[in-house]
């Protein structure tokens, strides 16, 4: 038992690490949640199987934060998502106008006018007083994928679909979108606006 323990606490642990940090949804999560909990059960065997009690201890407490995870993830999380997208498929075979989550909008695929491909969504920022969405923020992989350039793009030039975002912008006039820092996005879109018509 303390051998097959000894070998599925590092491994689990190892893989629920990676399915959390991908941030691919709550079931990947929520599965991840699940597996650190068998990577903390076979910790806390190891420990109380070589005698080392703070390995217990520390195991015993990340048991139950796992379990939390995997009801906040599975559970409630996993709910609000299928309630969001069964709103949206059942728009799309409605006469209303179709909707999708904007939770739903992180990760979508953004193109240029001519469908060049330019990355992806990964915020929006929305006016408190009106509802509507003042930017959106596409992030451009660098090389290798390591890094990404942020940009805001203002909702003016943006066709919003169920499953892509098209700006009715050139590659060109998106890459002079001056880049936005880590902590300094701006307070409106027309603060981006100076960019496209330069």
């Amino acid at each position: 038992m303390n051998e097959i323990a000894n070998w599925i606490a590092p491994i689990a642990t190892m893989i629920a690490a990676m399915m959390t940090a991908a941030n691919l949804g709550a079931r990947v999560t929520g599965w991840g949640f699940a597996v650190f909990t068998l990577g903390s059960i076979c910790w806390t065997i190891v420990g109380f199987t070589s005698g080392q009690p703070n390995l217990i201890i520390a195991n015993a407490f990340l048991t139950l934060v796992n379990l939390a995870g995997i009801w906040r993830w599975l559970g409630r999380q996993r709910a609000h998502e299928d309630g969001a997208r069964s709103a949206a498929v059942a728009s799309r075979k409605s006469t209303v106008p179709t909707l999708f989550p904007a939770t739903g909008m992180a990760g979508m695929p953004v193109v240029a006018a001519d469908g060049t491909a330019l990355g992806k969504a990964i915020e929006a920022l929305i006016e408190c007083q009106s509802g509507a969405v003042s930017y959106a923020v596409v992030a451009t992989s660098t090389i290798g994928g390591l890094e990404e350039v942020l940009r805001p793009v203002p909702a003016t030039v943006i066709a919003f679909g169920c499953d892509l975002l098209t700006l009715t912008i050139s590659q060109a006039e998106f890459e002079r979108i001056e880049p936005l820092t880590s902590d300094d996005w701006p307070a409106s879109a027309e603060l981006t606006m100076g960019k496209l018509s330069a």
